[in-house]
C-alpha cells in the first residue's frame, strides 16, 4: 500500500512539472557579455584622442598625416573599423580627456612613466626617446649656453604641465639649489619650441623625436642636455578587459614583422639626420623672398596634372633654390633643371622661362608616374618617381631588378634605396641593362625633397593660421583701427606693405592714411613726426637719427634698425 501511494505522487509531480511547461517557457541561457573590442567593432568605430603636433597628428596637404595617426590608421584597419578622433593640443588635455573616460585610445606621444601607470592602462610600446634640452642658440653667443645641469640655474625655462618633461625637472630642481622653472597648460610642445626660436624664452624639453622633426621648421634651436636615458611611448587605452591591449599587440607584432613600421619610420625620421643648419636657414629666406614669384605656377601646374603644388615647389628648389636662371656644368637648365632633349620632348621651348620649366617638370613627372606598375602605392609612389627624376628611370627599373635577385622586394622604397648604391659597383652593374649609376645621389635627392616638402607643408600651416588670426582682429577691431601720417609741414616717409612686400616712399604734404588691415614697417628721417594711431594722436622726435616702426595686427610699435632689418629681409631700407 505504501508503495502504492509513492507511486501515485510521482505521477502526480511529474504531471504538474510537465503541465507547468505547457504555459511557461524555461528561462534562455545568460549571453555572455561583449568584450572592449567586440564593442568597438560593433559600433564601428575607434575613438581616439589624438595631439594635434608634427610627431602626432596633423593636416598636411590636404589629408591627415603625422607618425602616430598613420600607426592608429593602421591598427583600426586591422580590426576592421573607422577612426574617430578627438583633437586636442596638450598632453595634459589628453590626460584630461582620458581621466574622464573619453575615447578608446589617447595618442598623444605619451612616455609609459612609473606615475602614469598608476592612473592609466597603457598598450604596448612602439617608440624610444630620450628627453633633451632644448635652447636658443644665441645663448651660446651669449656665454650662457648651458652645458651642464648647474648652468640651468637662472635661465627661463619653460615645459607642459603633466608631462614627464615636468617630472624630469622637478627631480632636477631637488639636486641644484637656485634651480626653477615654469610650466604650462596653455601652450603645446611645439609652442614652446616657437616661442625659445622667438627668445621668449631661453630653453624648454623635448623628445629627442619631437625636436628632430621641430629643428627643420626651428633651425635656431640647440640640443644643450640630454635629460635622461631611454624612455619609451606607448597609448593610453580604455580600462576594462583586456581584449584591446591583446589585439594591439598581435597588431604590433604583424605591422613589425612585415616591415611597415620601419617603412613608416624611415618616412618620418630617419632622412631627417641630414639637417644641415645652413641649408634650411637659407630655404627658409628662399621661402620668403622667391617662392612668392612662382607659386602660383606651381598650382596651375599642379592642377593641369594631378600633382601636389608643394611637390613641385620642393623638386625645384632642390634642382635650382628657385632660380629660373640656373645652370649646371652638365648643362641642364631652369626651375625644374631640364636637359635640352627632354625640353623639347615636352615641349618647353625656353628652359629659362620659370612657368614653362614648371609646367615642363610637372609633365615629366607625370610621364614618370604613368611608367611605374600600379603595385607601387602611395608615399612610395612619390619616392620611385623623383629618384627616377634624378637618376633616370632605367636605372631604377636596375634597382628592381637586381633586388629581386637579392631577394628584397622591388616595390618597397625601404628596400630600393638600399639597392641603388650597389649600382656603383662593378660586381652588379656589369650585369644589369643601365649599366653604372650613382646610385647613392637619388636616395639623398629624396631625403631631400621630402624634407623641404615637410618644411613647405608646415610653412602653409602656418600662413593659413595668421590669415584666420588677422581675419580675427580686422573683425574684431573694424572701426576701431586706424594709420594716419600728419604733416605739419613736408616730411618724407617709406613705407613697406609687409602684406605684399612693396616699397612706397613720398613726401607728406598734409596727411596720408595706410591701410590699418595690412601690416607696415616705415621710415621717417631726423626731426618731428605726428601720427594718428587706431584714432590716437602720437608724437615723436629726433635730432639725428631715422626713426622706425612697424605696425602689425594692429599695434603700432617703434623698432631699432635691427628689427627694421630683420622684418625688412636684412635691408635698412
Amino acid at each position: 500500500m505504501q508503495r502504492l501511494f509513492s507511486l501515485q505522487l510521482f505521477i502526480l509531480l511529474l504531471a504538474s512539472s510537465l503541465w507547468a511547461g505547457l504555459f511557461f517557457d524555461d528561462p534562455k541561457p545568460k549571453e555572455k557579455p561583449l568584450t572592449l573590442l567586440e564593442k568597438i567593432q560593433k559600433k564601428k568605430h575607434l575613438d581616439v584622442i589624438i595631439l594635434n603636433s608634427p610627431t602626432t597628428y596633423y593636416i598636411g596637404n590636404d589629408e591627415k598625416v603625422g607618425f602616430e595617426y598613420d600607426l592608429i590608421a593602421a591598427f583600426a584597419k586591422y580590426i576592421g573599423v573607422n577612426l574617430n578622433l578627438t583633437v586636442v593640443y596638450t598632453v595634459n588635455e589628453a590626460l584630461e580627456k582620458s581621466r574622464q573616460g573619453i575615447g578608446d585610445i589617447t595618442v598623444a606621444g605619451l612616455t609609459k612613466t612609473p606615475q602614469r601607470m598608476k592612473e592609466f592602462k597603457f598598450g604596448p610600446i612602439y617608440y624610444s626617446v630620450q628627453e633633451q634640452l632644448i635652447c636658443s642658440s644665441q645663448l651660446i653667443h651669449e656665454g650662457k649656453f648651458p652645458k651642464k645641469l648647474q648652468d640651468l640655474k637662472n635661465r627661463s625655462i619653460m615645459v607642459g604641465k603633466e608631462t614627464s618633461y615636468e617630472v624630469t625637472l622637478n627631480t632636477i630642481k631637488q639636486q641644484i639649489p637656485g634651480f626653477d622653472f615654469k610650466t604650462t597648460i596653455e601652450y603645446s610642445n611645439e609652442q614652446l619650441l616657437r616661442m625659445t626660436q622667438e627668445r621668449k624664452i631661453d630653453c624648454t624639453v623635448a623628445d629627442s623625436n619631437i625636436f628632430m622633426i621641430s629643428q627643420r621648421y626651428y633651425p635656431k634651436l640647440n640640443r644643450a642636455l640630454v635629460l635622461s636615458k631611454n624612455r619609451y611611448l606607448a597609448w593610453v587605452i580604455r580600462k576594462g578587459d583586456d581584449s584591446l591591449n591583446e589585439a594591439l599587440y598581435k597588431w604590433l607584432n604583424v605591422f613589425e614583422y612585415s616591415g611597415k613600421m620601419q617603412e613608416l619610420k624611415g618616412r618620418y625620421f630617419t632622412f631627417l639626420s641630414l639637417f644641415d643648419y645652413y641649408d634650411t636657414s637659407m630655404f627658409y629666406i628662399r621661402l620668403e623672398k622667391r617662392l612668392p614669384r612662382y607659386k602660383k605656377y606651381f598650382i596651375e601646374a599642379g592642377k593641369k596634372y594631378n600633382i601636389p603644388w608643394i611637390i613641385l615647389a620642393a623638386v625645384s628648389y632642390q634642382e635650382s633654390h628657385w632660380n629660373p636662371h640656373a645652370t649646371s656644368y652638365t648643362g641642364v637648365r631652369g626651375m625644374m633643371m631640364l636637359t635640352n632633349n627632354t625640353a623639347k620632348l615636352l615641349g618647353v621651348k625656353n628652359r629659362l622661362d620659370a612657368k614653362q620649366s614648371i609646367f615642363g617638370g610637372a609633365k615629366y613627372l607625370k610621364t614618370l608616374d604613368k611608367k611605374l606598375p600600379k603595385e607601387i602605392k602611395g608615399v612610395n609612389r612619390w619616392a620611385f618617381i623623383l629618384a627616377s627624376y634624378n637618376i633616370g628611370y632605367g636605372h631604377v627599373l636596375d634597382a628592381q631588378t637586381l633586388a629581386k635577385r637579392l631577394n628584397k622586394n622591388p616595390n618597397s622604397w625601404i628596400e630600393i634605396k638600399k639597392i641603388l648604391p650597389l649600382l656603383e659597383q662593378k660586381k652588379y652593374f656589369r650585369h644589369l641593362k643601365y649599366g653604372y649609376a650613382r646610385g647613392s645621389e637619388p636616395v639623398r635627392y629624396v631625403n631631400a625633397i621630402q624634407n623641404y616638402y615637410d618644411i613647405l607643408v608646415k610653412h602653409e600651416i602656418m600662413i593659413a593660421e595668421r590669415k584666420k588670426e588677422k581675419e580675427r582682429l580686422r573683425r574684431l577691431n573694424k572701426g576701431k583701427v586706424n594709420l594716419k601720417i600728419l604733416a605739419g609741414k613736408k616730411v618724407w616717409v617709406g613705407y613697406i606693405d609687409l602684406t605684399q612686400q612693396k616699397k612706397h616712399q613720398t613726401v607728406v604734404k598734409n596727411e596720408l592714411s595706410l591701410d590699418p588691415n595690412k601690416d607696415w614697417l616705415l621710415l621717417f628721417g631726423p626731426g618731428k613726426i605726428t601720427l594718428e594711431v587706431n584714432h590716437e594722436i602720437k608724437k615723436y622726435s629726433s635730432k639725428k637719427l631715422n626713426m622706425r616702426f612697424k605696425y602689425i595686427d594692429g599695434k603700432f610699435t617703434k623698432i631699432e634698425v635691427n628689427e627694421f632689418k630683420k622684418l625688412n629681409h636684412g635691408k635698412k631700407w
